[in-house]
């Protein structure tokens, strides 16, 4: 006889004789959202998804989940409101890189603009002028490099989700500040 432990797909080839009680299904399903929640915060949507990948039924699914949230271990507006703050002070990303990270990971849209709500545009402008001087001071400017530099800013600030008209007034305000303080 093997030592190893039965897994679901044991239990499925060997007949409904040894069928895997529901409750003890709900368990490990339950086990699993603990294990991944504490590795990270995870979405509602993310959650369903690494249950169904592993062949959780949909009731049993749904009783776990919804039980996660009663207890206040899975909230997606919490998660959203982190995630953005984290992403946009570590990552530098604007509204529309961020609101679309959050629907890859299955948040709604109305806890998406609850999330963004806090970020104005001032907000962003101000961090997309903090990404652009950082990356400047590092920049070797010479007299005929502005259209390079330009372009190679507004596309860092364009993948990072910020408006490309927003984003090419940053850089030439920011490029012609830097000159000058580079003149002195």
């Amino acid at each position: 006889m093997s030592s190893r432990p039965r897994s679901t797909s044991d239990s499925a080839e060997a007949g409904p004789a040894t069928e895997v009680d529901p409750a003890k299904r709900a368990e490990q399903a339950r086990a699993l959202c603990l294990r991944l929640l504490t590795v990270r915060a995870r979405t509602r949507a993310e959650l369903a998804e690494q249950l169904s990948k592993r062949g959780y039924p949909d009731d049993i699914a749904a009783t776990v989940l919804n039980r996660l949230v009663e207890v206040g271990l899975l909230d997606d507006a919490d998660f959203a409101e982190q995630w953005v703050r984290s992403r946009r002070i570590n990552a530098g990303k604007g509204r529309r890189a961020l609101a679309a990270e959050l629907r890859t990971k299955g948040v709604d849209d109305e806890v998406i603009d609850d999330a963004l709500a806090g970020i104005d545009a001032g907000a962003e402008r101000q961090r997309a002028e903090e990404l652009v001087r950082a990356k400047l001071r590092r920049e070797r400017l010479s007299d005929d490099d502005d259209v390079k530099v330009t372009r190679r800013l507004v596309g860092m600030l364009a993948r990072r989700g910020y408006n490309q008209g927003m984003a090419f007034d940053v850089v030439s305000v920011e490029l012609a500040a830097e000159r000058e303080r580079r003149k002195v």
